[in-house]
């Protein structure tokens, strides 16, 4: 579980699949068990006031976004107390669950970029884009990029060259360098192969 403060009242978790069978959660009981999630949740969050050195009293907002390969990625804003809020323990957590439509990558060298697109487009991958940003490149590829395929292969052909990444597409688009627009994979295709 990596913990990063945005602000002083807002702040992200980013958990792995890994972090997440750790706690005892799969991906599927977050849809269902909703007791069990809210219970570990809030374990999440006292770690992180924790670890953060932050008092977490009163409404918490918290989204949770699930990332296709990279795990769960959770913001959390406090909100102003209100009157009734003002006591010591309490806290009331107010959820919203969003499944990702992209899937992030990164990697350390472009030659593994080159990799990676070459043999996505042998399975029939055309689209995508690339990005540069802070010494790394990253490979976004949208649901409709790989709608023909099987999720658990594409993941385990891109983790040969490169890692899942908790970078988002907003923030590589506002601070990174796109290098592909769209059609990555069909470009490697047309001037690396």
């Amino acid at each position: 579980m990596r913990v990063e403060r945005m602000t002083n009242e807002k702040f992200k978790i980013f958990l792995t699949f890994d972090d997440l069978l750790d706690r005892g959660l799969s991906k599927e009981e977050l849809w269902s068990d909703l007791p069990r999630v809210h219970r570990i949740f809030s374990d999440m969050m006292y770690d992180a006031g924790i670890e953060l050195g932050v008092e977490l009293t009163g409404v918490l907002l918290v989204q949770v976004y699930l990332l296709q390969a990279q795990g769960m990625l959770i913001v959390v804003t406090k909100t102003e107390p209100t009157d009734m809020e003002d006591e010591e323990d309490y806290m009331e957590m107010k959820v919203t669950l969003d499944e990702s439509k992209e899937m992030m990558f990164s990697f350390e060298d472009f030659e593994h970029v080159i990799q990676a697109g070459i043999h996505l487009h042998k399975l029939g991958v055309t689209g995508g884009n690339v990005y540069y940003y802070n010494d790394f490149y990253y490979m976004l590829l949208m649901d409709e990029d790989i709608i023909h395929l099987d999720i658990d292969q594409v993941i385990a052909l891109l983790s040969e060259f490169a890692s899942a990444s908790s970078a988002t597409s907003y923030r590589l688009a506002e601070y990174g360098k796109q290098i592909m627009k769209d059609n990555a994979c069909g470009t490697i295709k047309n001037y690396f192969s």
